[in-house]
């Protein structure tokens, strides 16, 4: 797999929560509510309060992300993130962050957690997901570099 995790199916289970079965093999249940906010007159997602019209929500064809009628849509890339945050896993962004706060290199972020090049890429990019072990050796790594400073 060397692309962004798509939508393999989409269930809702209440009002603006989703589970989402990925590409990935995982399955993440999904509050929406922070990406669709509150109920404010002129926001185009309002209408998503609606059990009536939030239930009418779509994969889209090729995987990458949710539609509604009249042309609401959520992109897959955010809600891959949003899902691995709320079941507490760690997400590209928080690679990319640790990467940046240690001031690794790819090549750098490979050694020390004793990973190929490659795959810290595809972590970083998030065309993989990042195991919880993996992301314990950055935790690990971060704290013993702090601890020798």
């Amino acid at each position: 797999m060397n692309h962004a995790p798509q939508i393999r199916k989409v269930d809702v289970t209440g009002p603006l929560q989703v589970t989402i079965q990925w590409s990935t093999g995982e399955t993440f249940a999904t509050d929406l509510g922070d990406l669709i906010g509150p109920k404010q007159k002129g926001d185009p997602f309002a209408d998503l309060h609606d059990a009536a019209i939030f239930v009418q929500i779509k994969s889209d064809e090729w995987g990458d992300g949710l539609s509604w009628p009249d042309g609401l849509d959520l992109g897959a890339d955010q809600l891959y993130s949003l899902g691995r945050q709320q079941a507490s896993l760690p997400t590209r962004e928080d690679f990319a962050a640790w990467m940046e706060r240690n001031q690794l290199s790819l090549s750098q972020a490979a050694q020390a957690i004793g990973m190929t090049r490659r795959m810290i890429a595809y972590y970083k990019s998030g065309t993989r997901p990042i195991p919880k072990t993996v992301w314990l050796a950055c935790i690990g790594y971060e704290s013993l570099r702090h601890e020798a400073a």
